[in-house]
């Protein structure tokens, strides 16, 4: 990895200020739509057995009983059955991308967001970009490497070390930023996203 040396940013006109609100719903969006949603369950209706009482209501002793479908029973029905839900909603675009935004001003502040120029490793192999994380003072922690354009090689010696990802600056969300301990982005990335803001201004 090059390193990009001193590179500032305006944080303001990364971000003019941070709405933890905004970010914690954002992120609870993401969470939400990554549900399956596909439990069911099967209610006494559906269960199958005779719908017929047990045995009669009074004279044997025991206590009253109904079909051998209710909930109270074992292999009855569930009482309140589950059913497929589909748990995915949406935020306004710009309040999104702005979240986006916001998580990454975070990062910087906290130091934790290392710029670079470009990364060439000398082979496809994951350790070498084990020992470059290693240098980097990323080794043994989430780290989210964030490039301008698809790199195939790279995304093929991240995929081995856990808690590493690759990921295209159009496609990076608050979401990602905010899991990984660490951010490495790549310069055209960075302007990347401050371009968005002058130009939506």
């Amino acid at each position: 990895m090059q390193p990009a040396g001193e590179h500032e940013v305006q944080l303001e006109l990364l971000a003019p200020k941070i709405t933890r609100q905004l970010l914690h719903d954002v992120c609870v969006m993401y969470h939400a739509n990554r549900r399956v949603g596909t439990v069911r369950t099967k209610s006494r209706a559906e269960v199958a057995g005779s719908s017929k009482k047990l045995y009669r209501q009074k004279g044997t002793g025991r206590a009253r009983a109904g079909n051998r479908r209710t909930p109270v029973r074992v292999g009855g029905g569930h009482c309140f059955a589950k059913r497929p839900k589909d748990w995915s909603y949406s935020l306004p675009r710009k309040a999104v991308r702005s979240a986006t935004r916001m998580a990454l001003r975070l990062k910087i502040e906290s130091g934790e967001v290392r710029v670079f120029d470009q990364i060439v490793l000398p082979a496809v192999k994951t350790r070498h970009l084990a020992t470059l994380l290693n240098a980097s003072g990323c080794g043994g922690q989430t780290c989210l490497i964030v490039t301008s354009d698809i790199d195939v090689s790279l995304i093929k010696c991240a995929r081995n070390i856990p808690g590493v990802s690759v990921i295209v600056s159009k496609d990076v969300n608050a979401d990602m930023i905010v899991r990984h301990r660490h951010v490495l982005i790549a310069v055209e990335a960075l302007q990347y996203h401050v371009s968005r803001v002058t130009t939506a201004s």
